[in-house]
């Protein structure tokens, strides 16, 4: 993968080193890059919700939206999902995975005292 207008030296690449034996994803790349919207709706709705002050919604969201990468982690190709494909498929999804429920159950758990 090239960004737009840069040139990389020979041998230089940037994809992700921990993905070089994987196989590429079945789906076809316009559905891989409608997942990764979803989940840029997702992260910018947190953020709206959290910056009107609504805590509870921005922790659920965002917690749900970290499931929805952990799905994205295991069926696209990272060139297509970019700097979130961080390690392995494996650590990804188990990290995503473990925070975005640990989010979600916070935000349930928690009293609204009133909110």
């Amino acid at each position: 993968m090239q960004l737009p207008g840069a040139q990389l030296p020979d041998g230089l690449t940037l994809d992700n080193p921990h993905d070089r034996g994987n196989a590429t994803s079945p789906l076809p790349i316009t559905a891989q890059r409608v997942m990764a919207a979803v989940f840029v709706v997702g992260f910018v709705l947190s953020g709206i919700y959290m910056a009107t002050e609504h805590w509870r919604r921005a922790t659920f969201t965002l917690g749900a939206a970290m499931l929805w990468l952990t799905v994205m982690r295991l069926t696209c190709d990272s060139r297509v999902i970019g700097l979130v494909s961080v390690r392995s498929r494996r650590f990804d999804a188990l990290f995503t995975t473990v925070l975005g429920a640990a989010m979600m159950w916070l935000s349930w758990s928690v009293d609204a005292l009133g909110s």
